[in-house]
């Protein structure tokens, strides 16, 4: 997308995803955790690819400066079905340190406060209990299972837990 996009969470940093983090974005992506759920053959093809799809904002996901991952979106933008999804992976080093819930948080605020979204989706698989775990923290409720939604590795298919979240299920972190 041509729209830069440069956002501040509490302990991580979104900012529209360039050329030069391909490198570090790669890494991530190769590694087997990240691989399991973000399948692919030629990541650099892939990366390649993906910057210039104009349907989907990518994020470089950064803490302290340092790339941990990407999270992206995606908007339907039809009025009647107005919505936007999420994705999202993070380098498995930094896994379970709060990250992915600031990142998802951030951008979370943003889709609904900036963009005028109502209602946003996520469809992590279905035994992904870290993730899920993780977006429900934040307001995501599950809807449904898609079953045999997504072909894994060996060509068998897993099934997928669709969640979504209204403007009004935020959940406010404020005492």
């Amino acid at each position: 997308m041509s729209e830069n996009i440069d956002l501040a969470g509490e302990r991580v940093r979104l900012r529209s995803t360039v050329a030069d983090d391909g490198p570090a974005l790669i890494a991530i992506r190769k590694t087997d955790e990240v691989r399991r759920r973000w399948r692919g053959d030629d990541f650099e093809a892939e990366f390649a690819r993906d910057l210039d799809d104009g349907d989907t904002f990518r994020l470089t996901i950064e803490t302290a400066g340092r790339i941990i991952g990407m999270v992206q979106f995606a908007e339907e933008l039809d009025p009647e079905y107005r919505h936007a999804s999420i994705d999202i992976y993070i380098d498995p080093a930094d896994h379970r340190r709060g990250y992915a819930t600031d990142a998802i948080a951030t951008l979370v605020d943003h889709l609904f406060d900036e963009r005028g979204h109502h209602r946003l989706t996520i469809d992590p698989a279905a035994d992904n209990t870290a993730a899920i775990d993780c977006y429900a923290s934040i307001g995501f409720v599950p809807v449904g299972v898609m079953r045999s939604y997504e072909r894994r590795a060996d060509g068998s298919w897993s099934d997928g837990l669709l969640m979504e979240m209204l403007d009004r299920d935020r959940i406010d972190e404020e005492p």
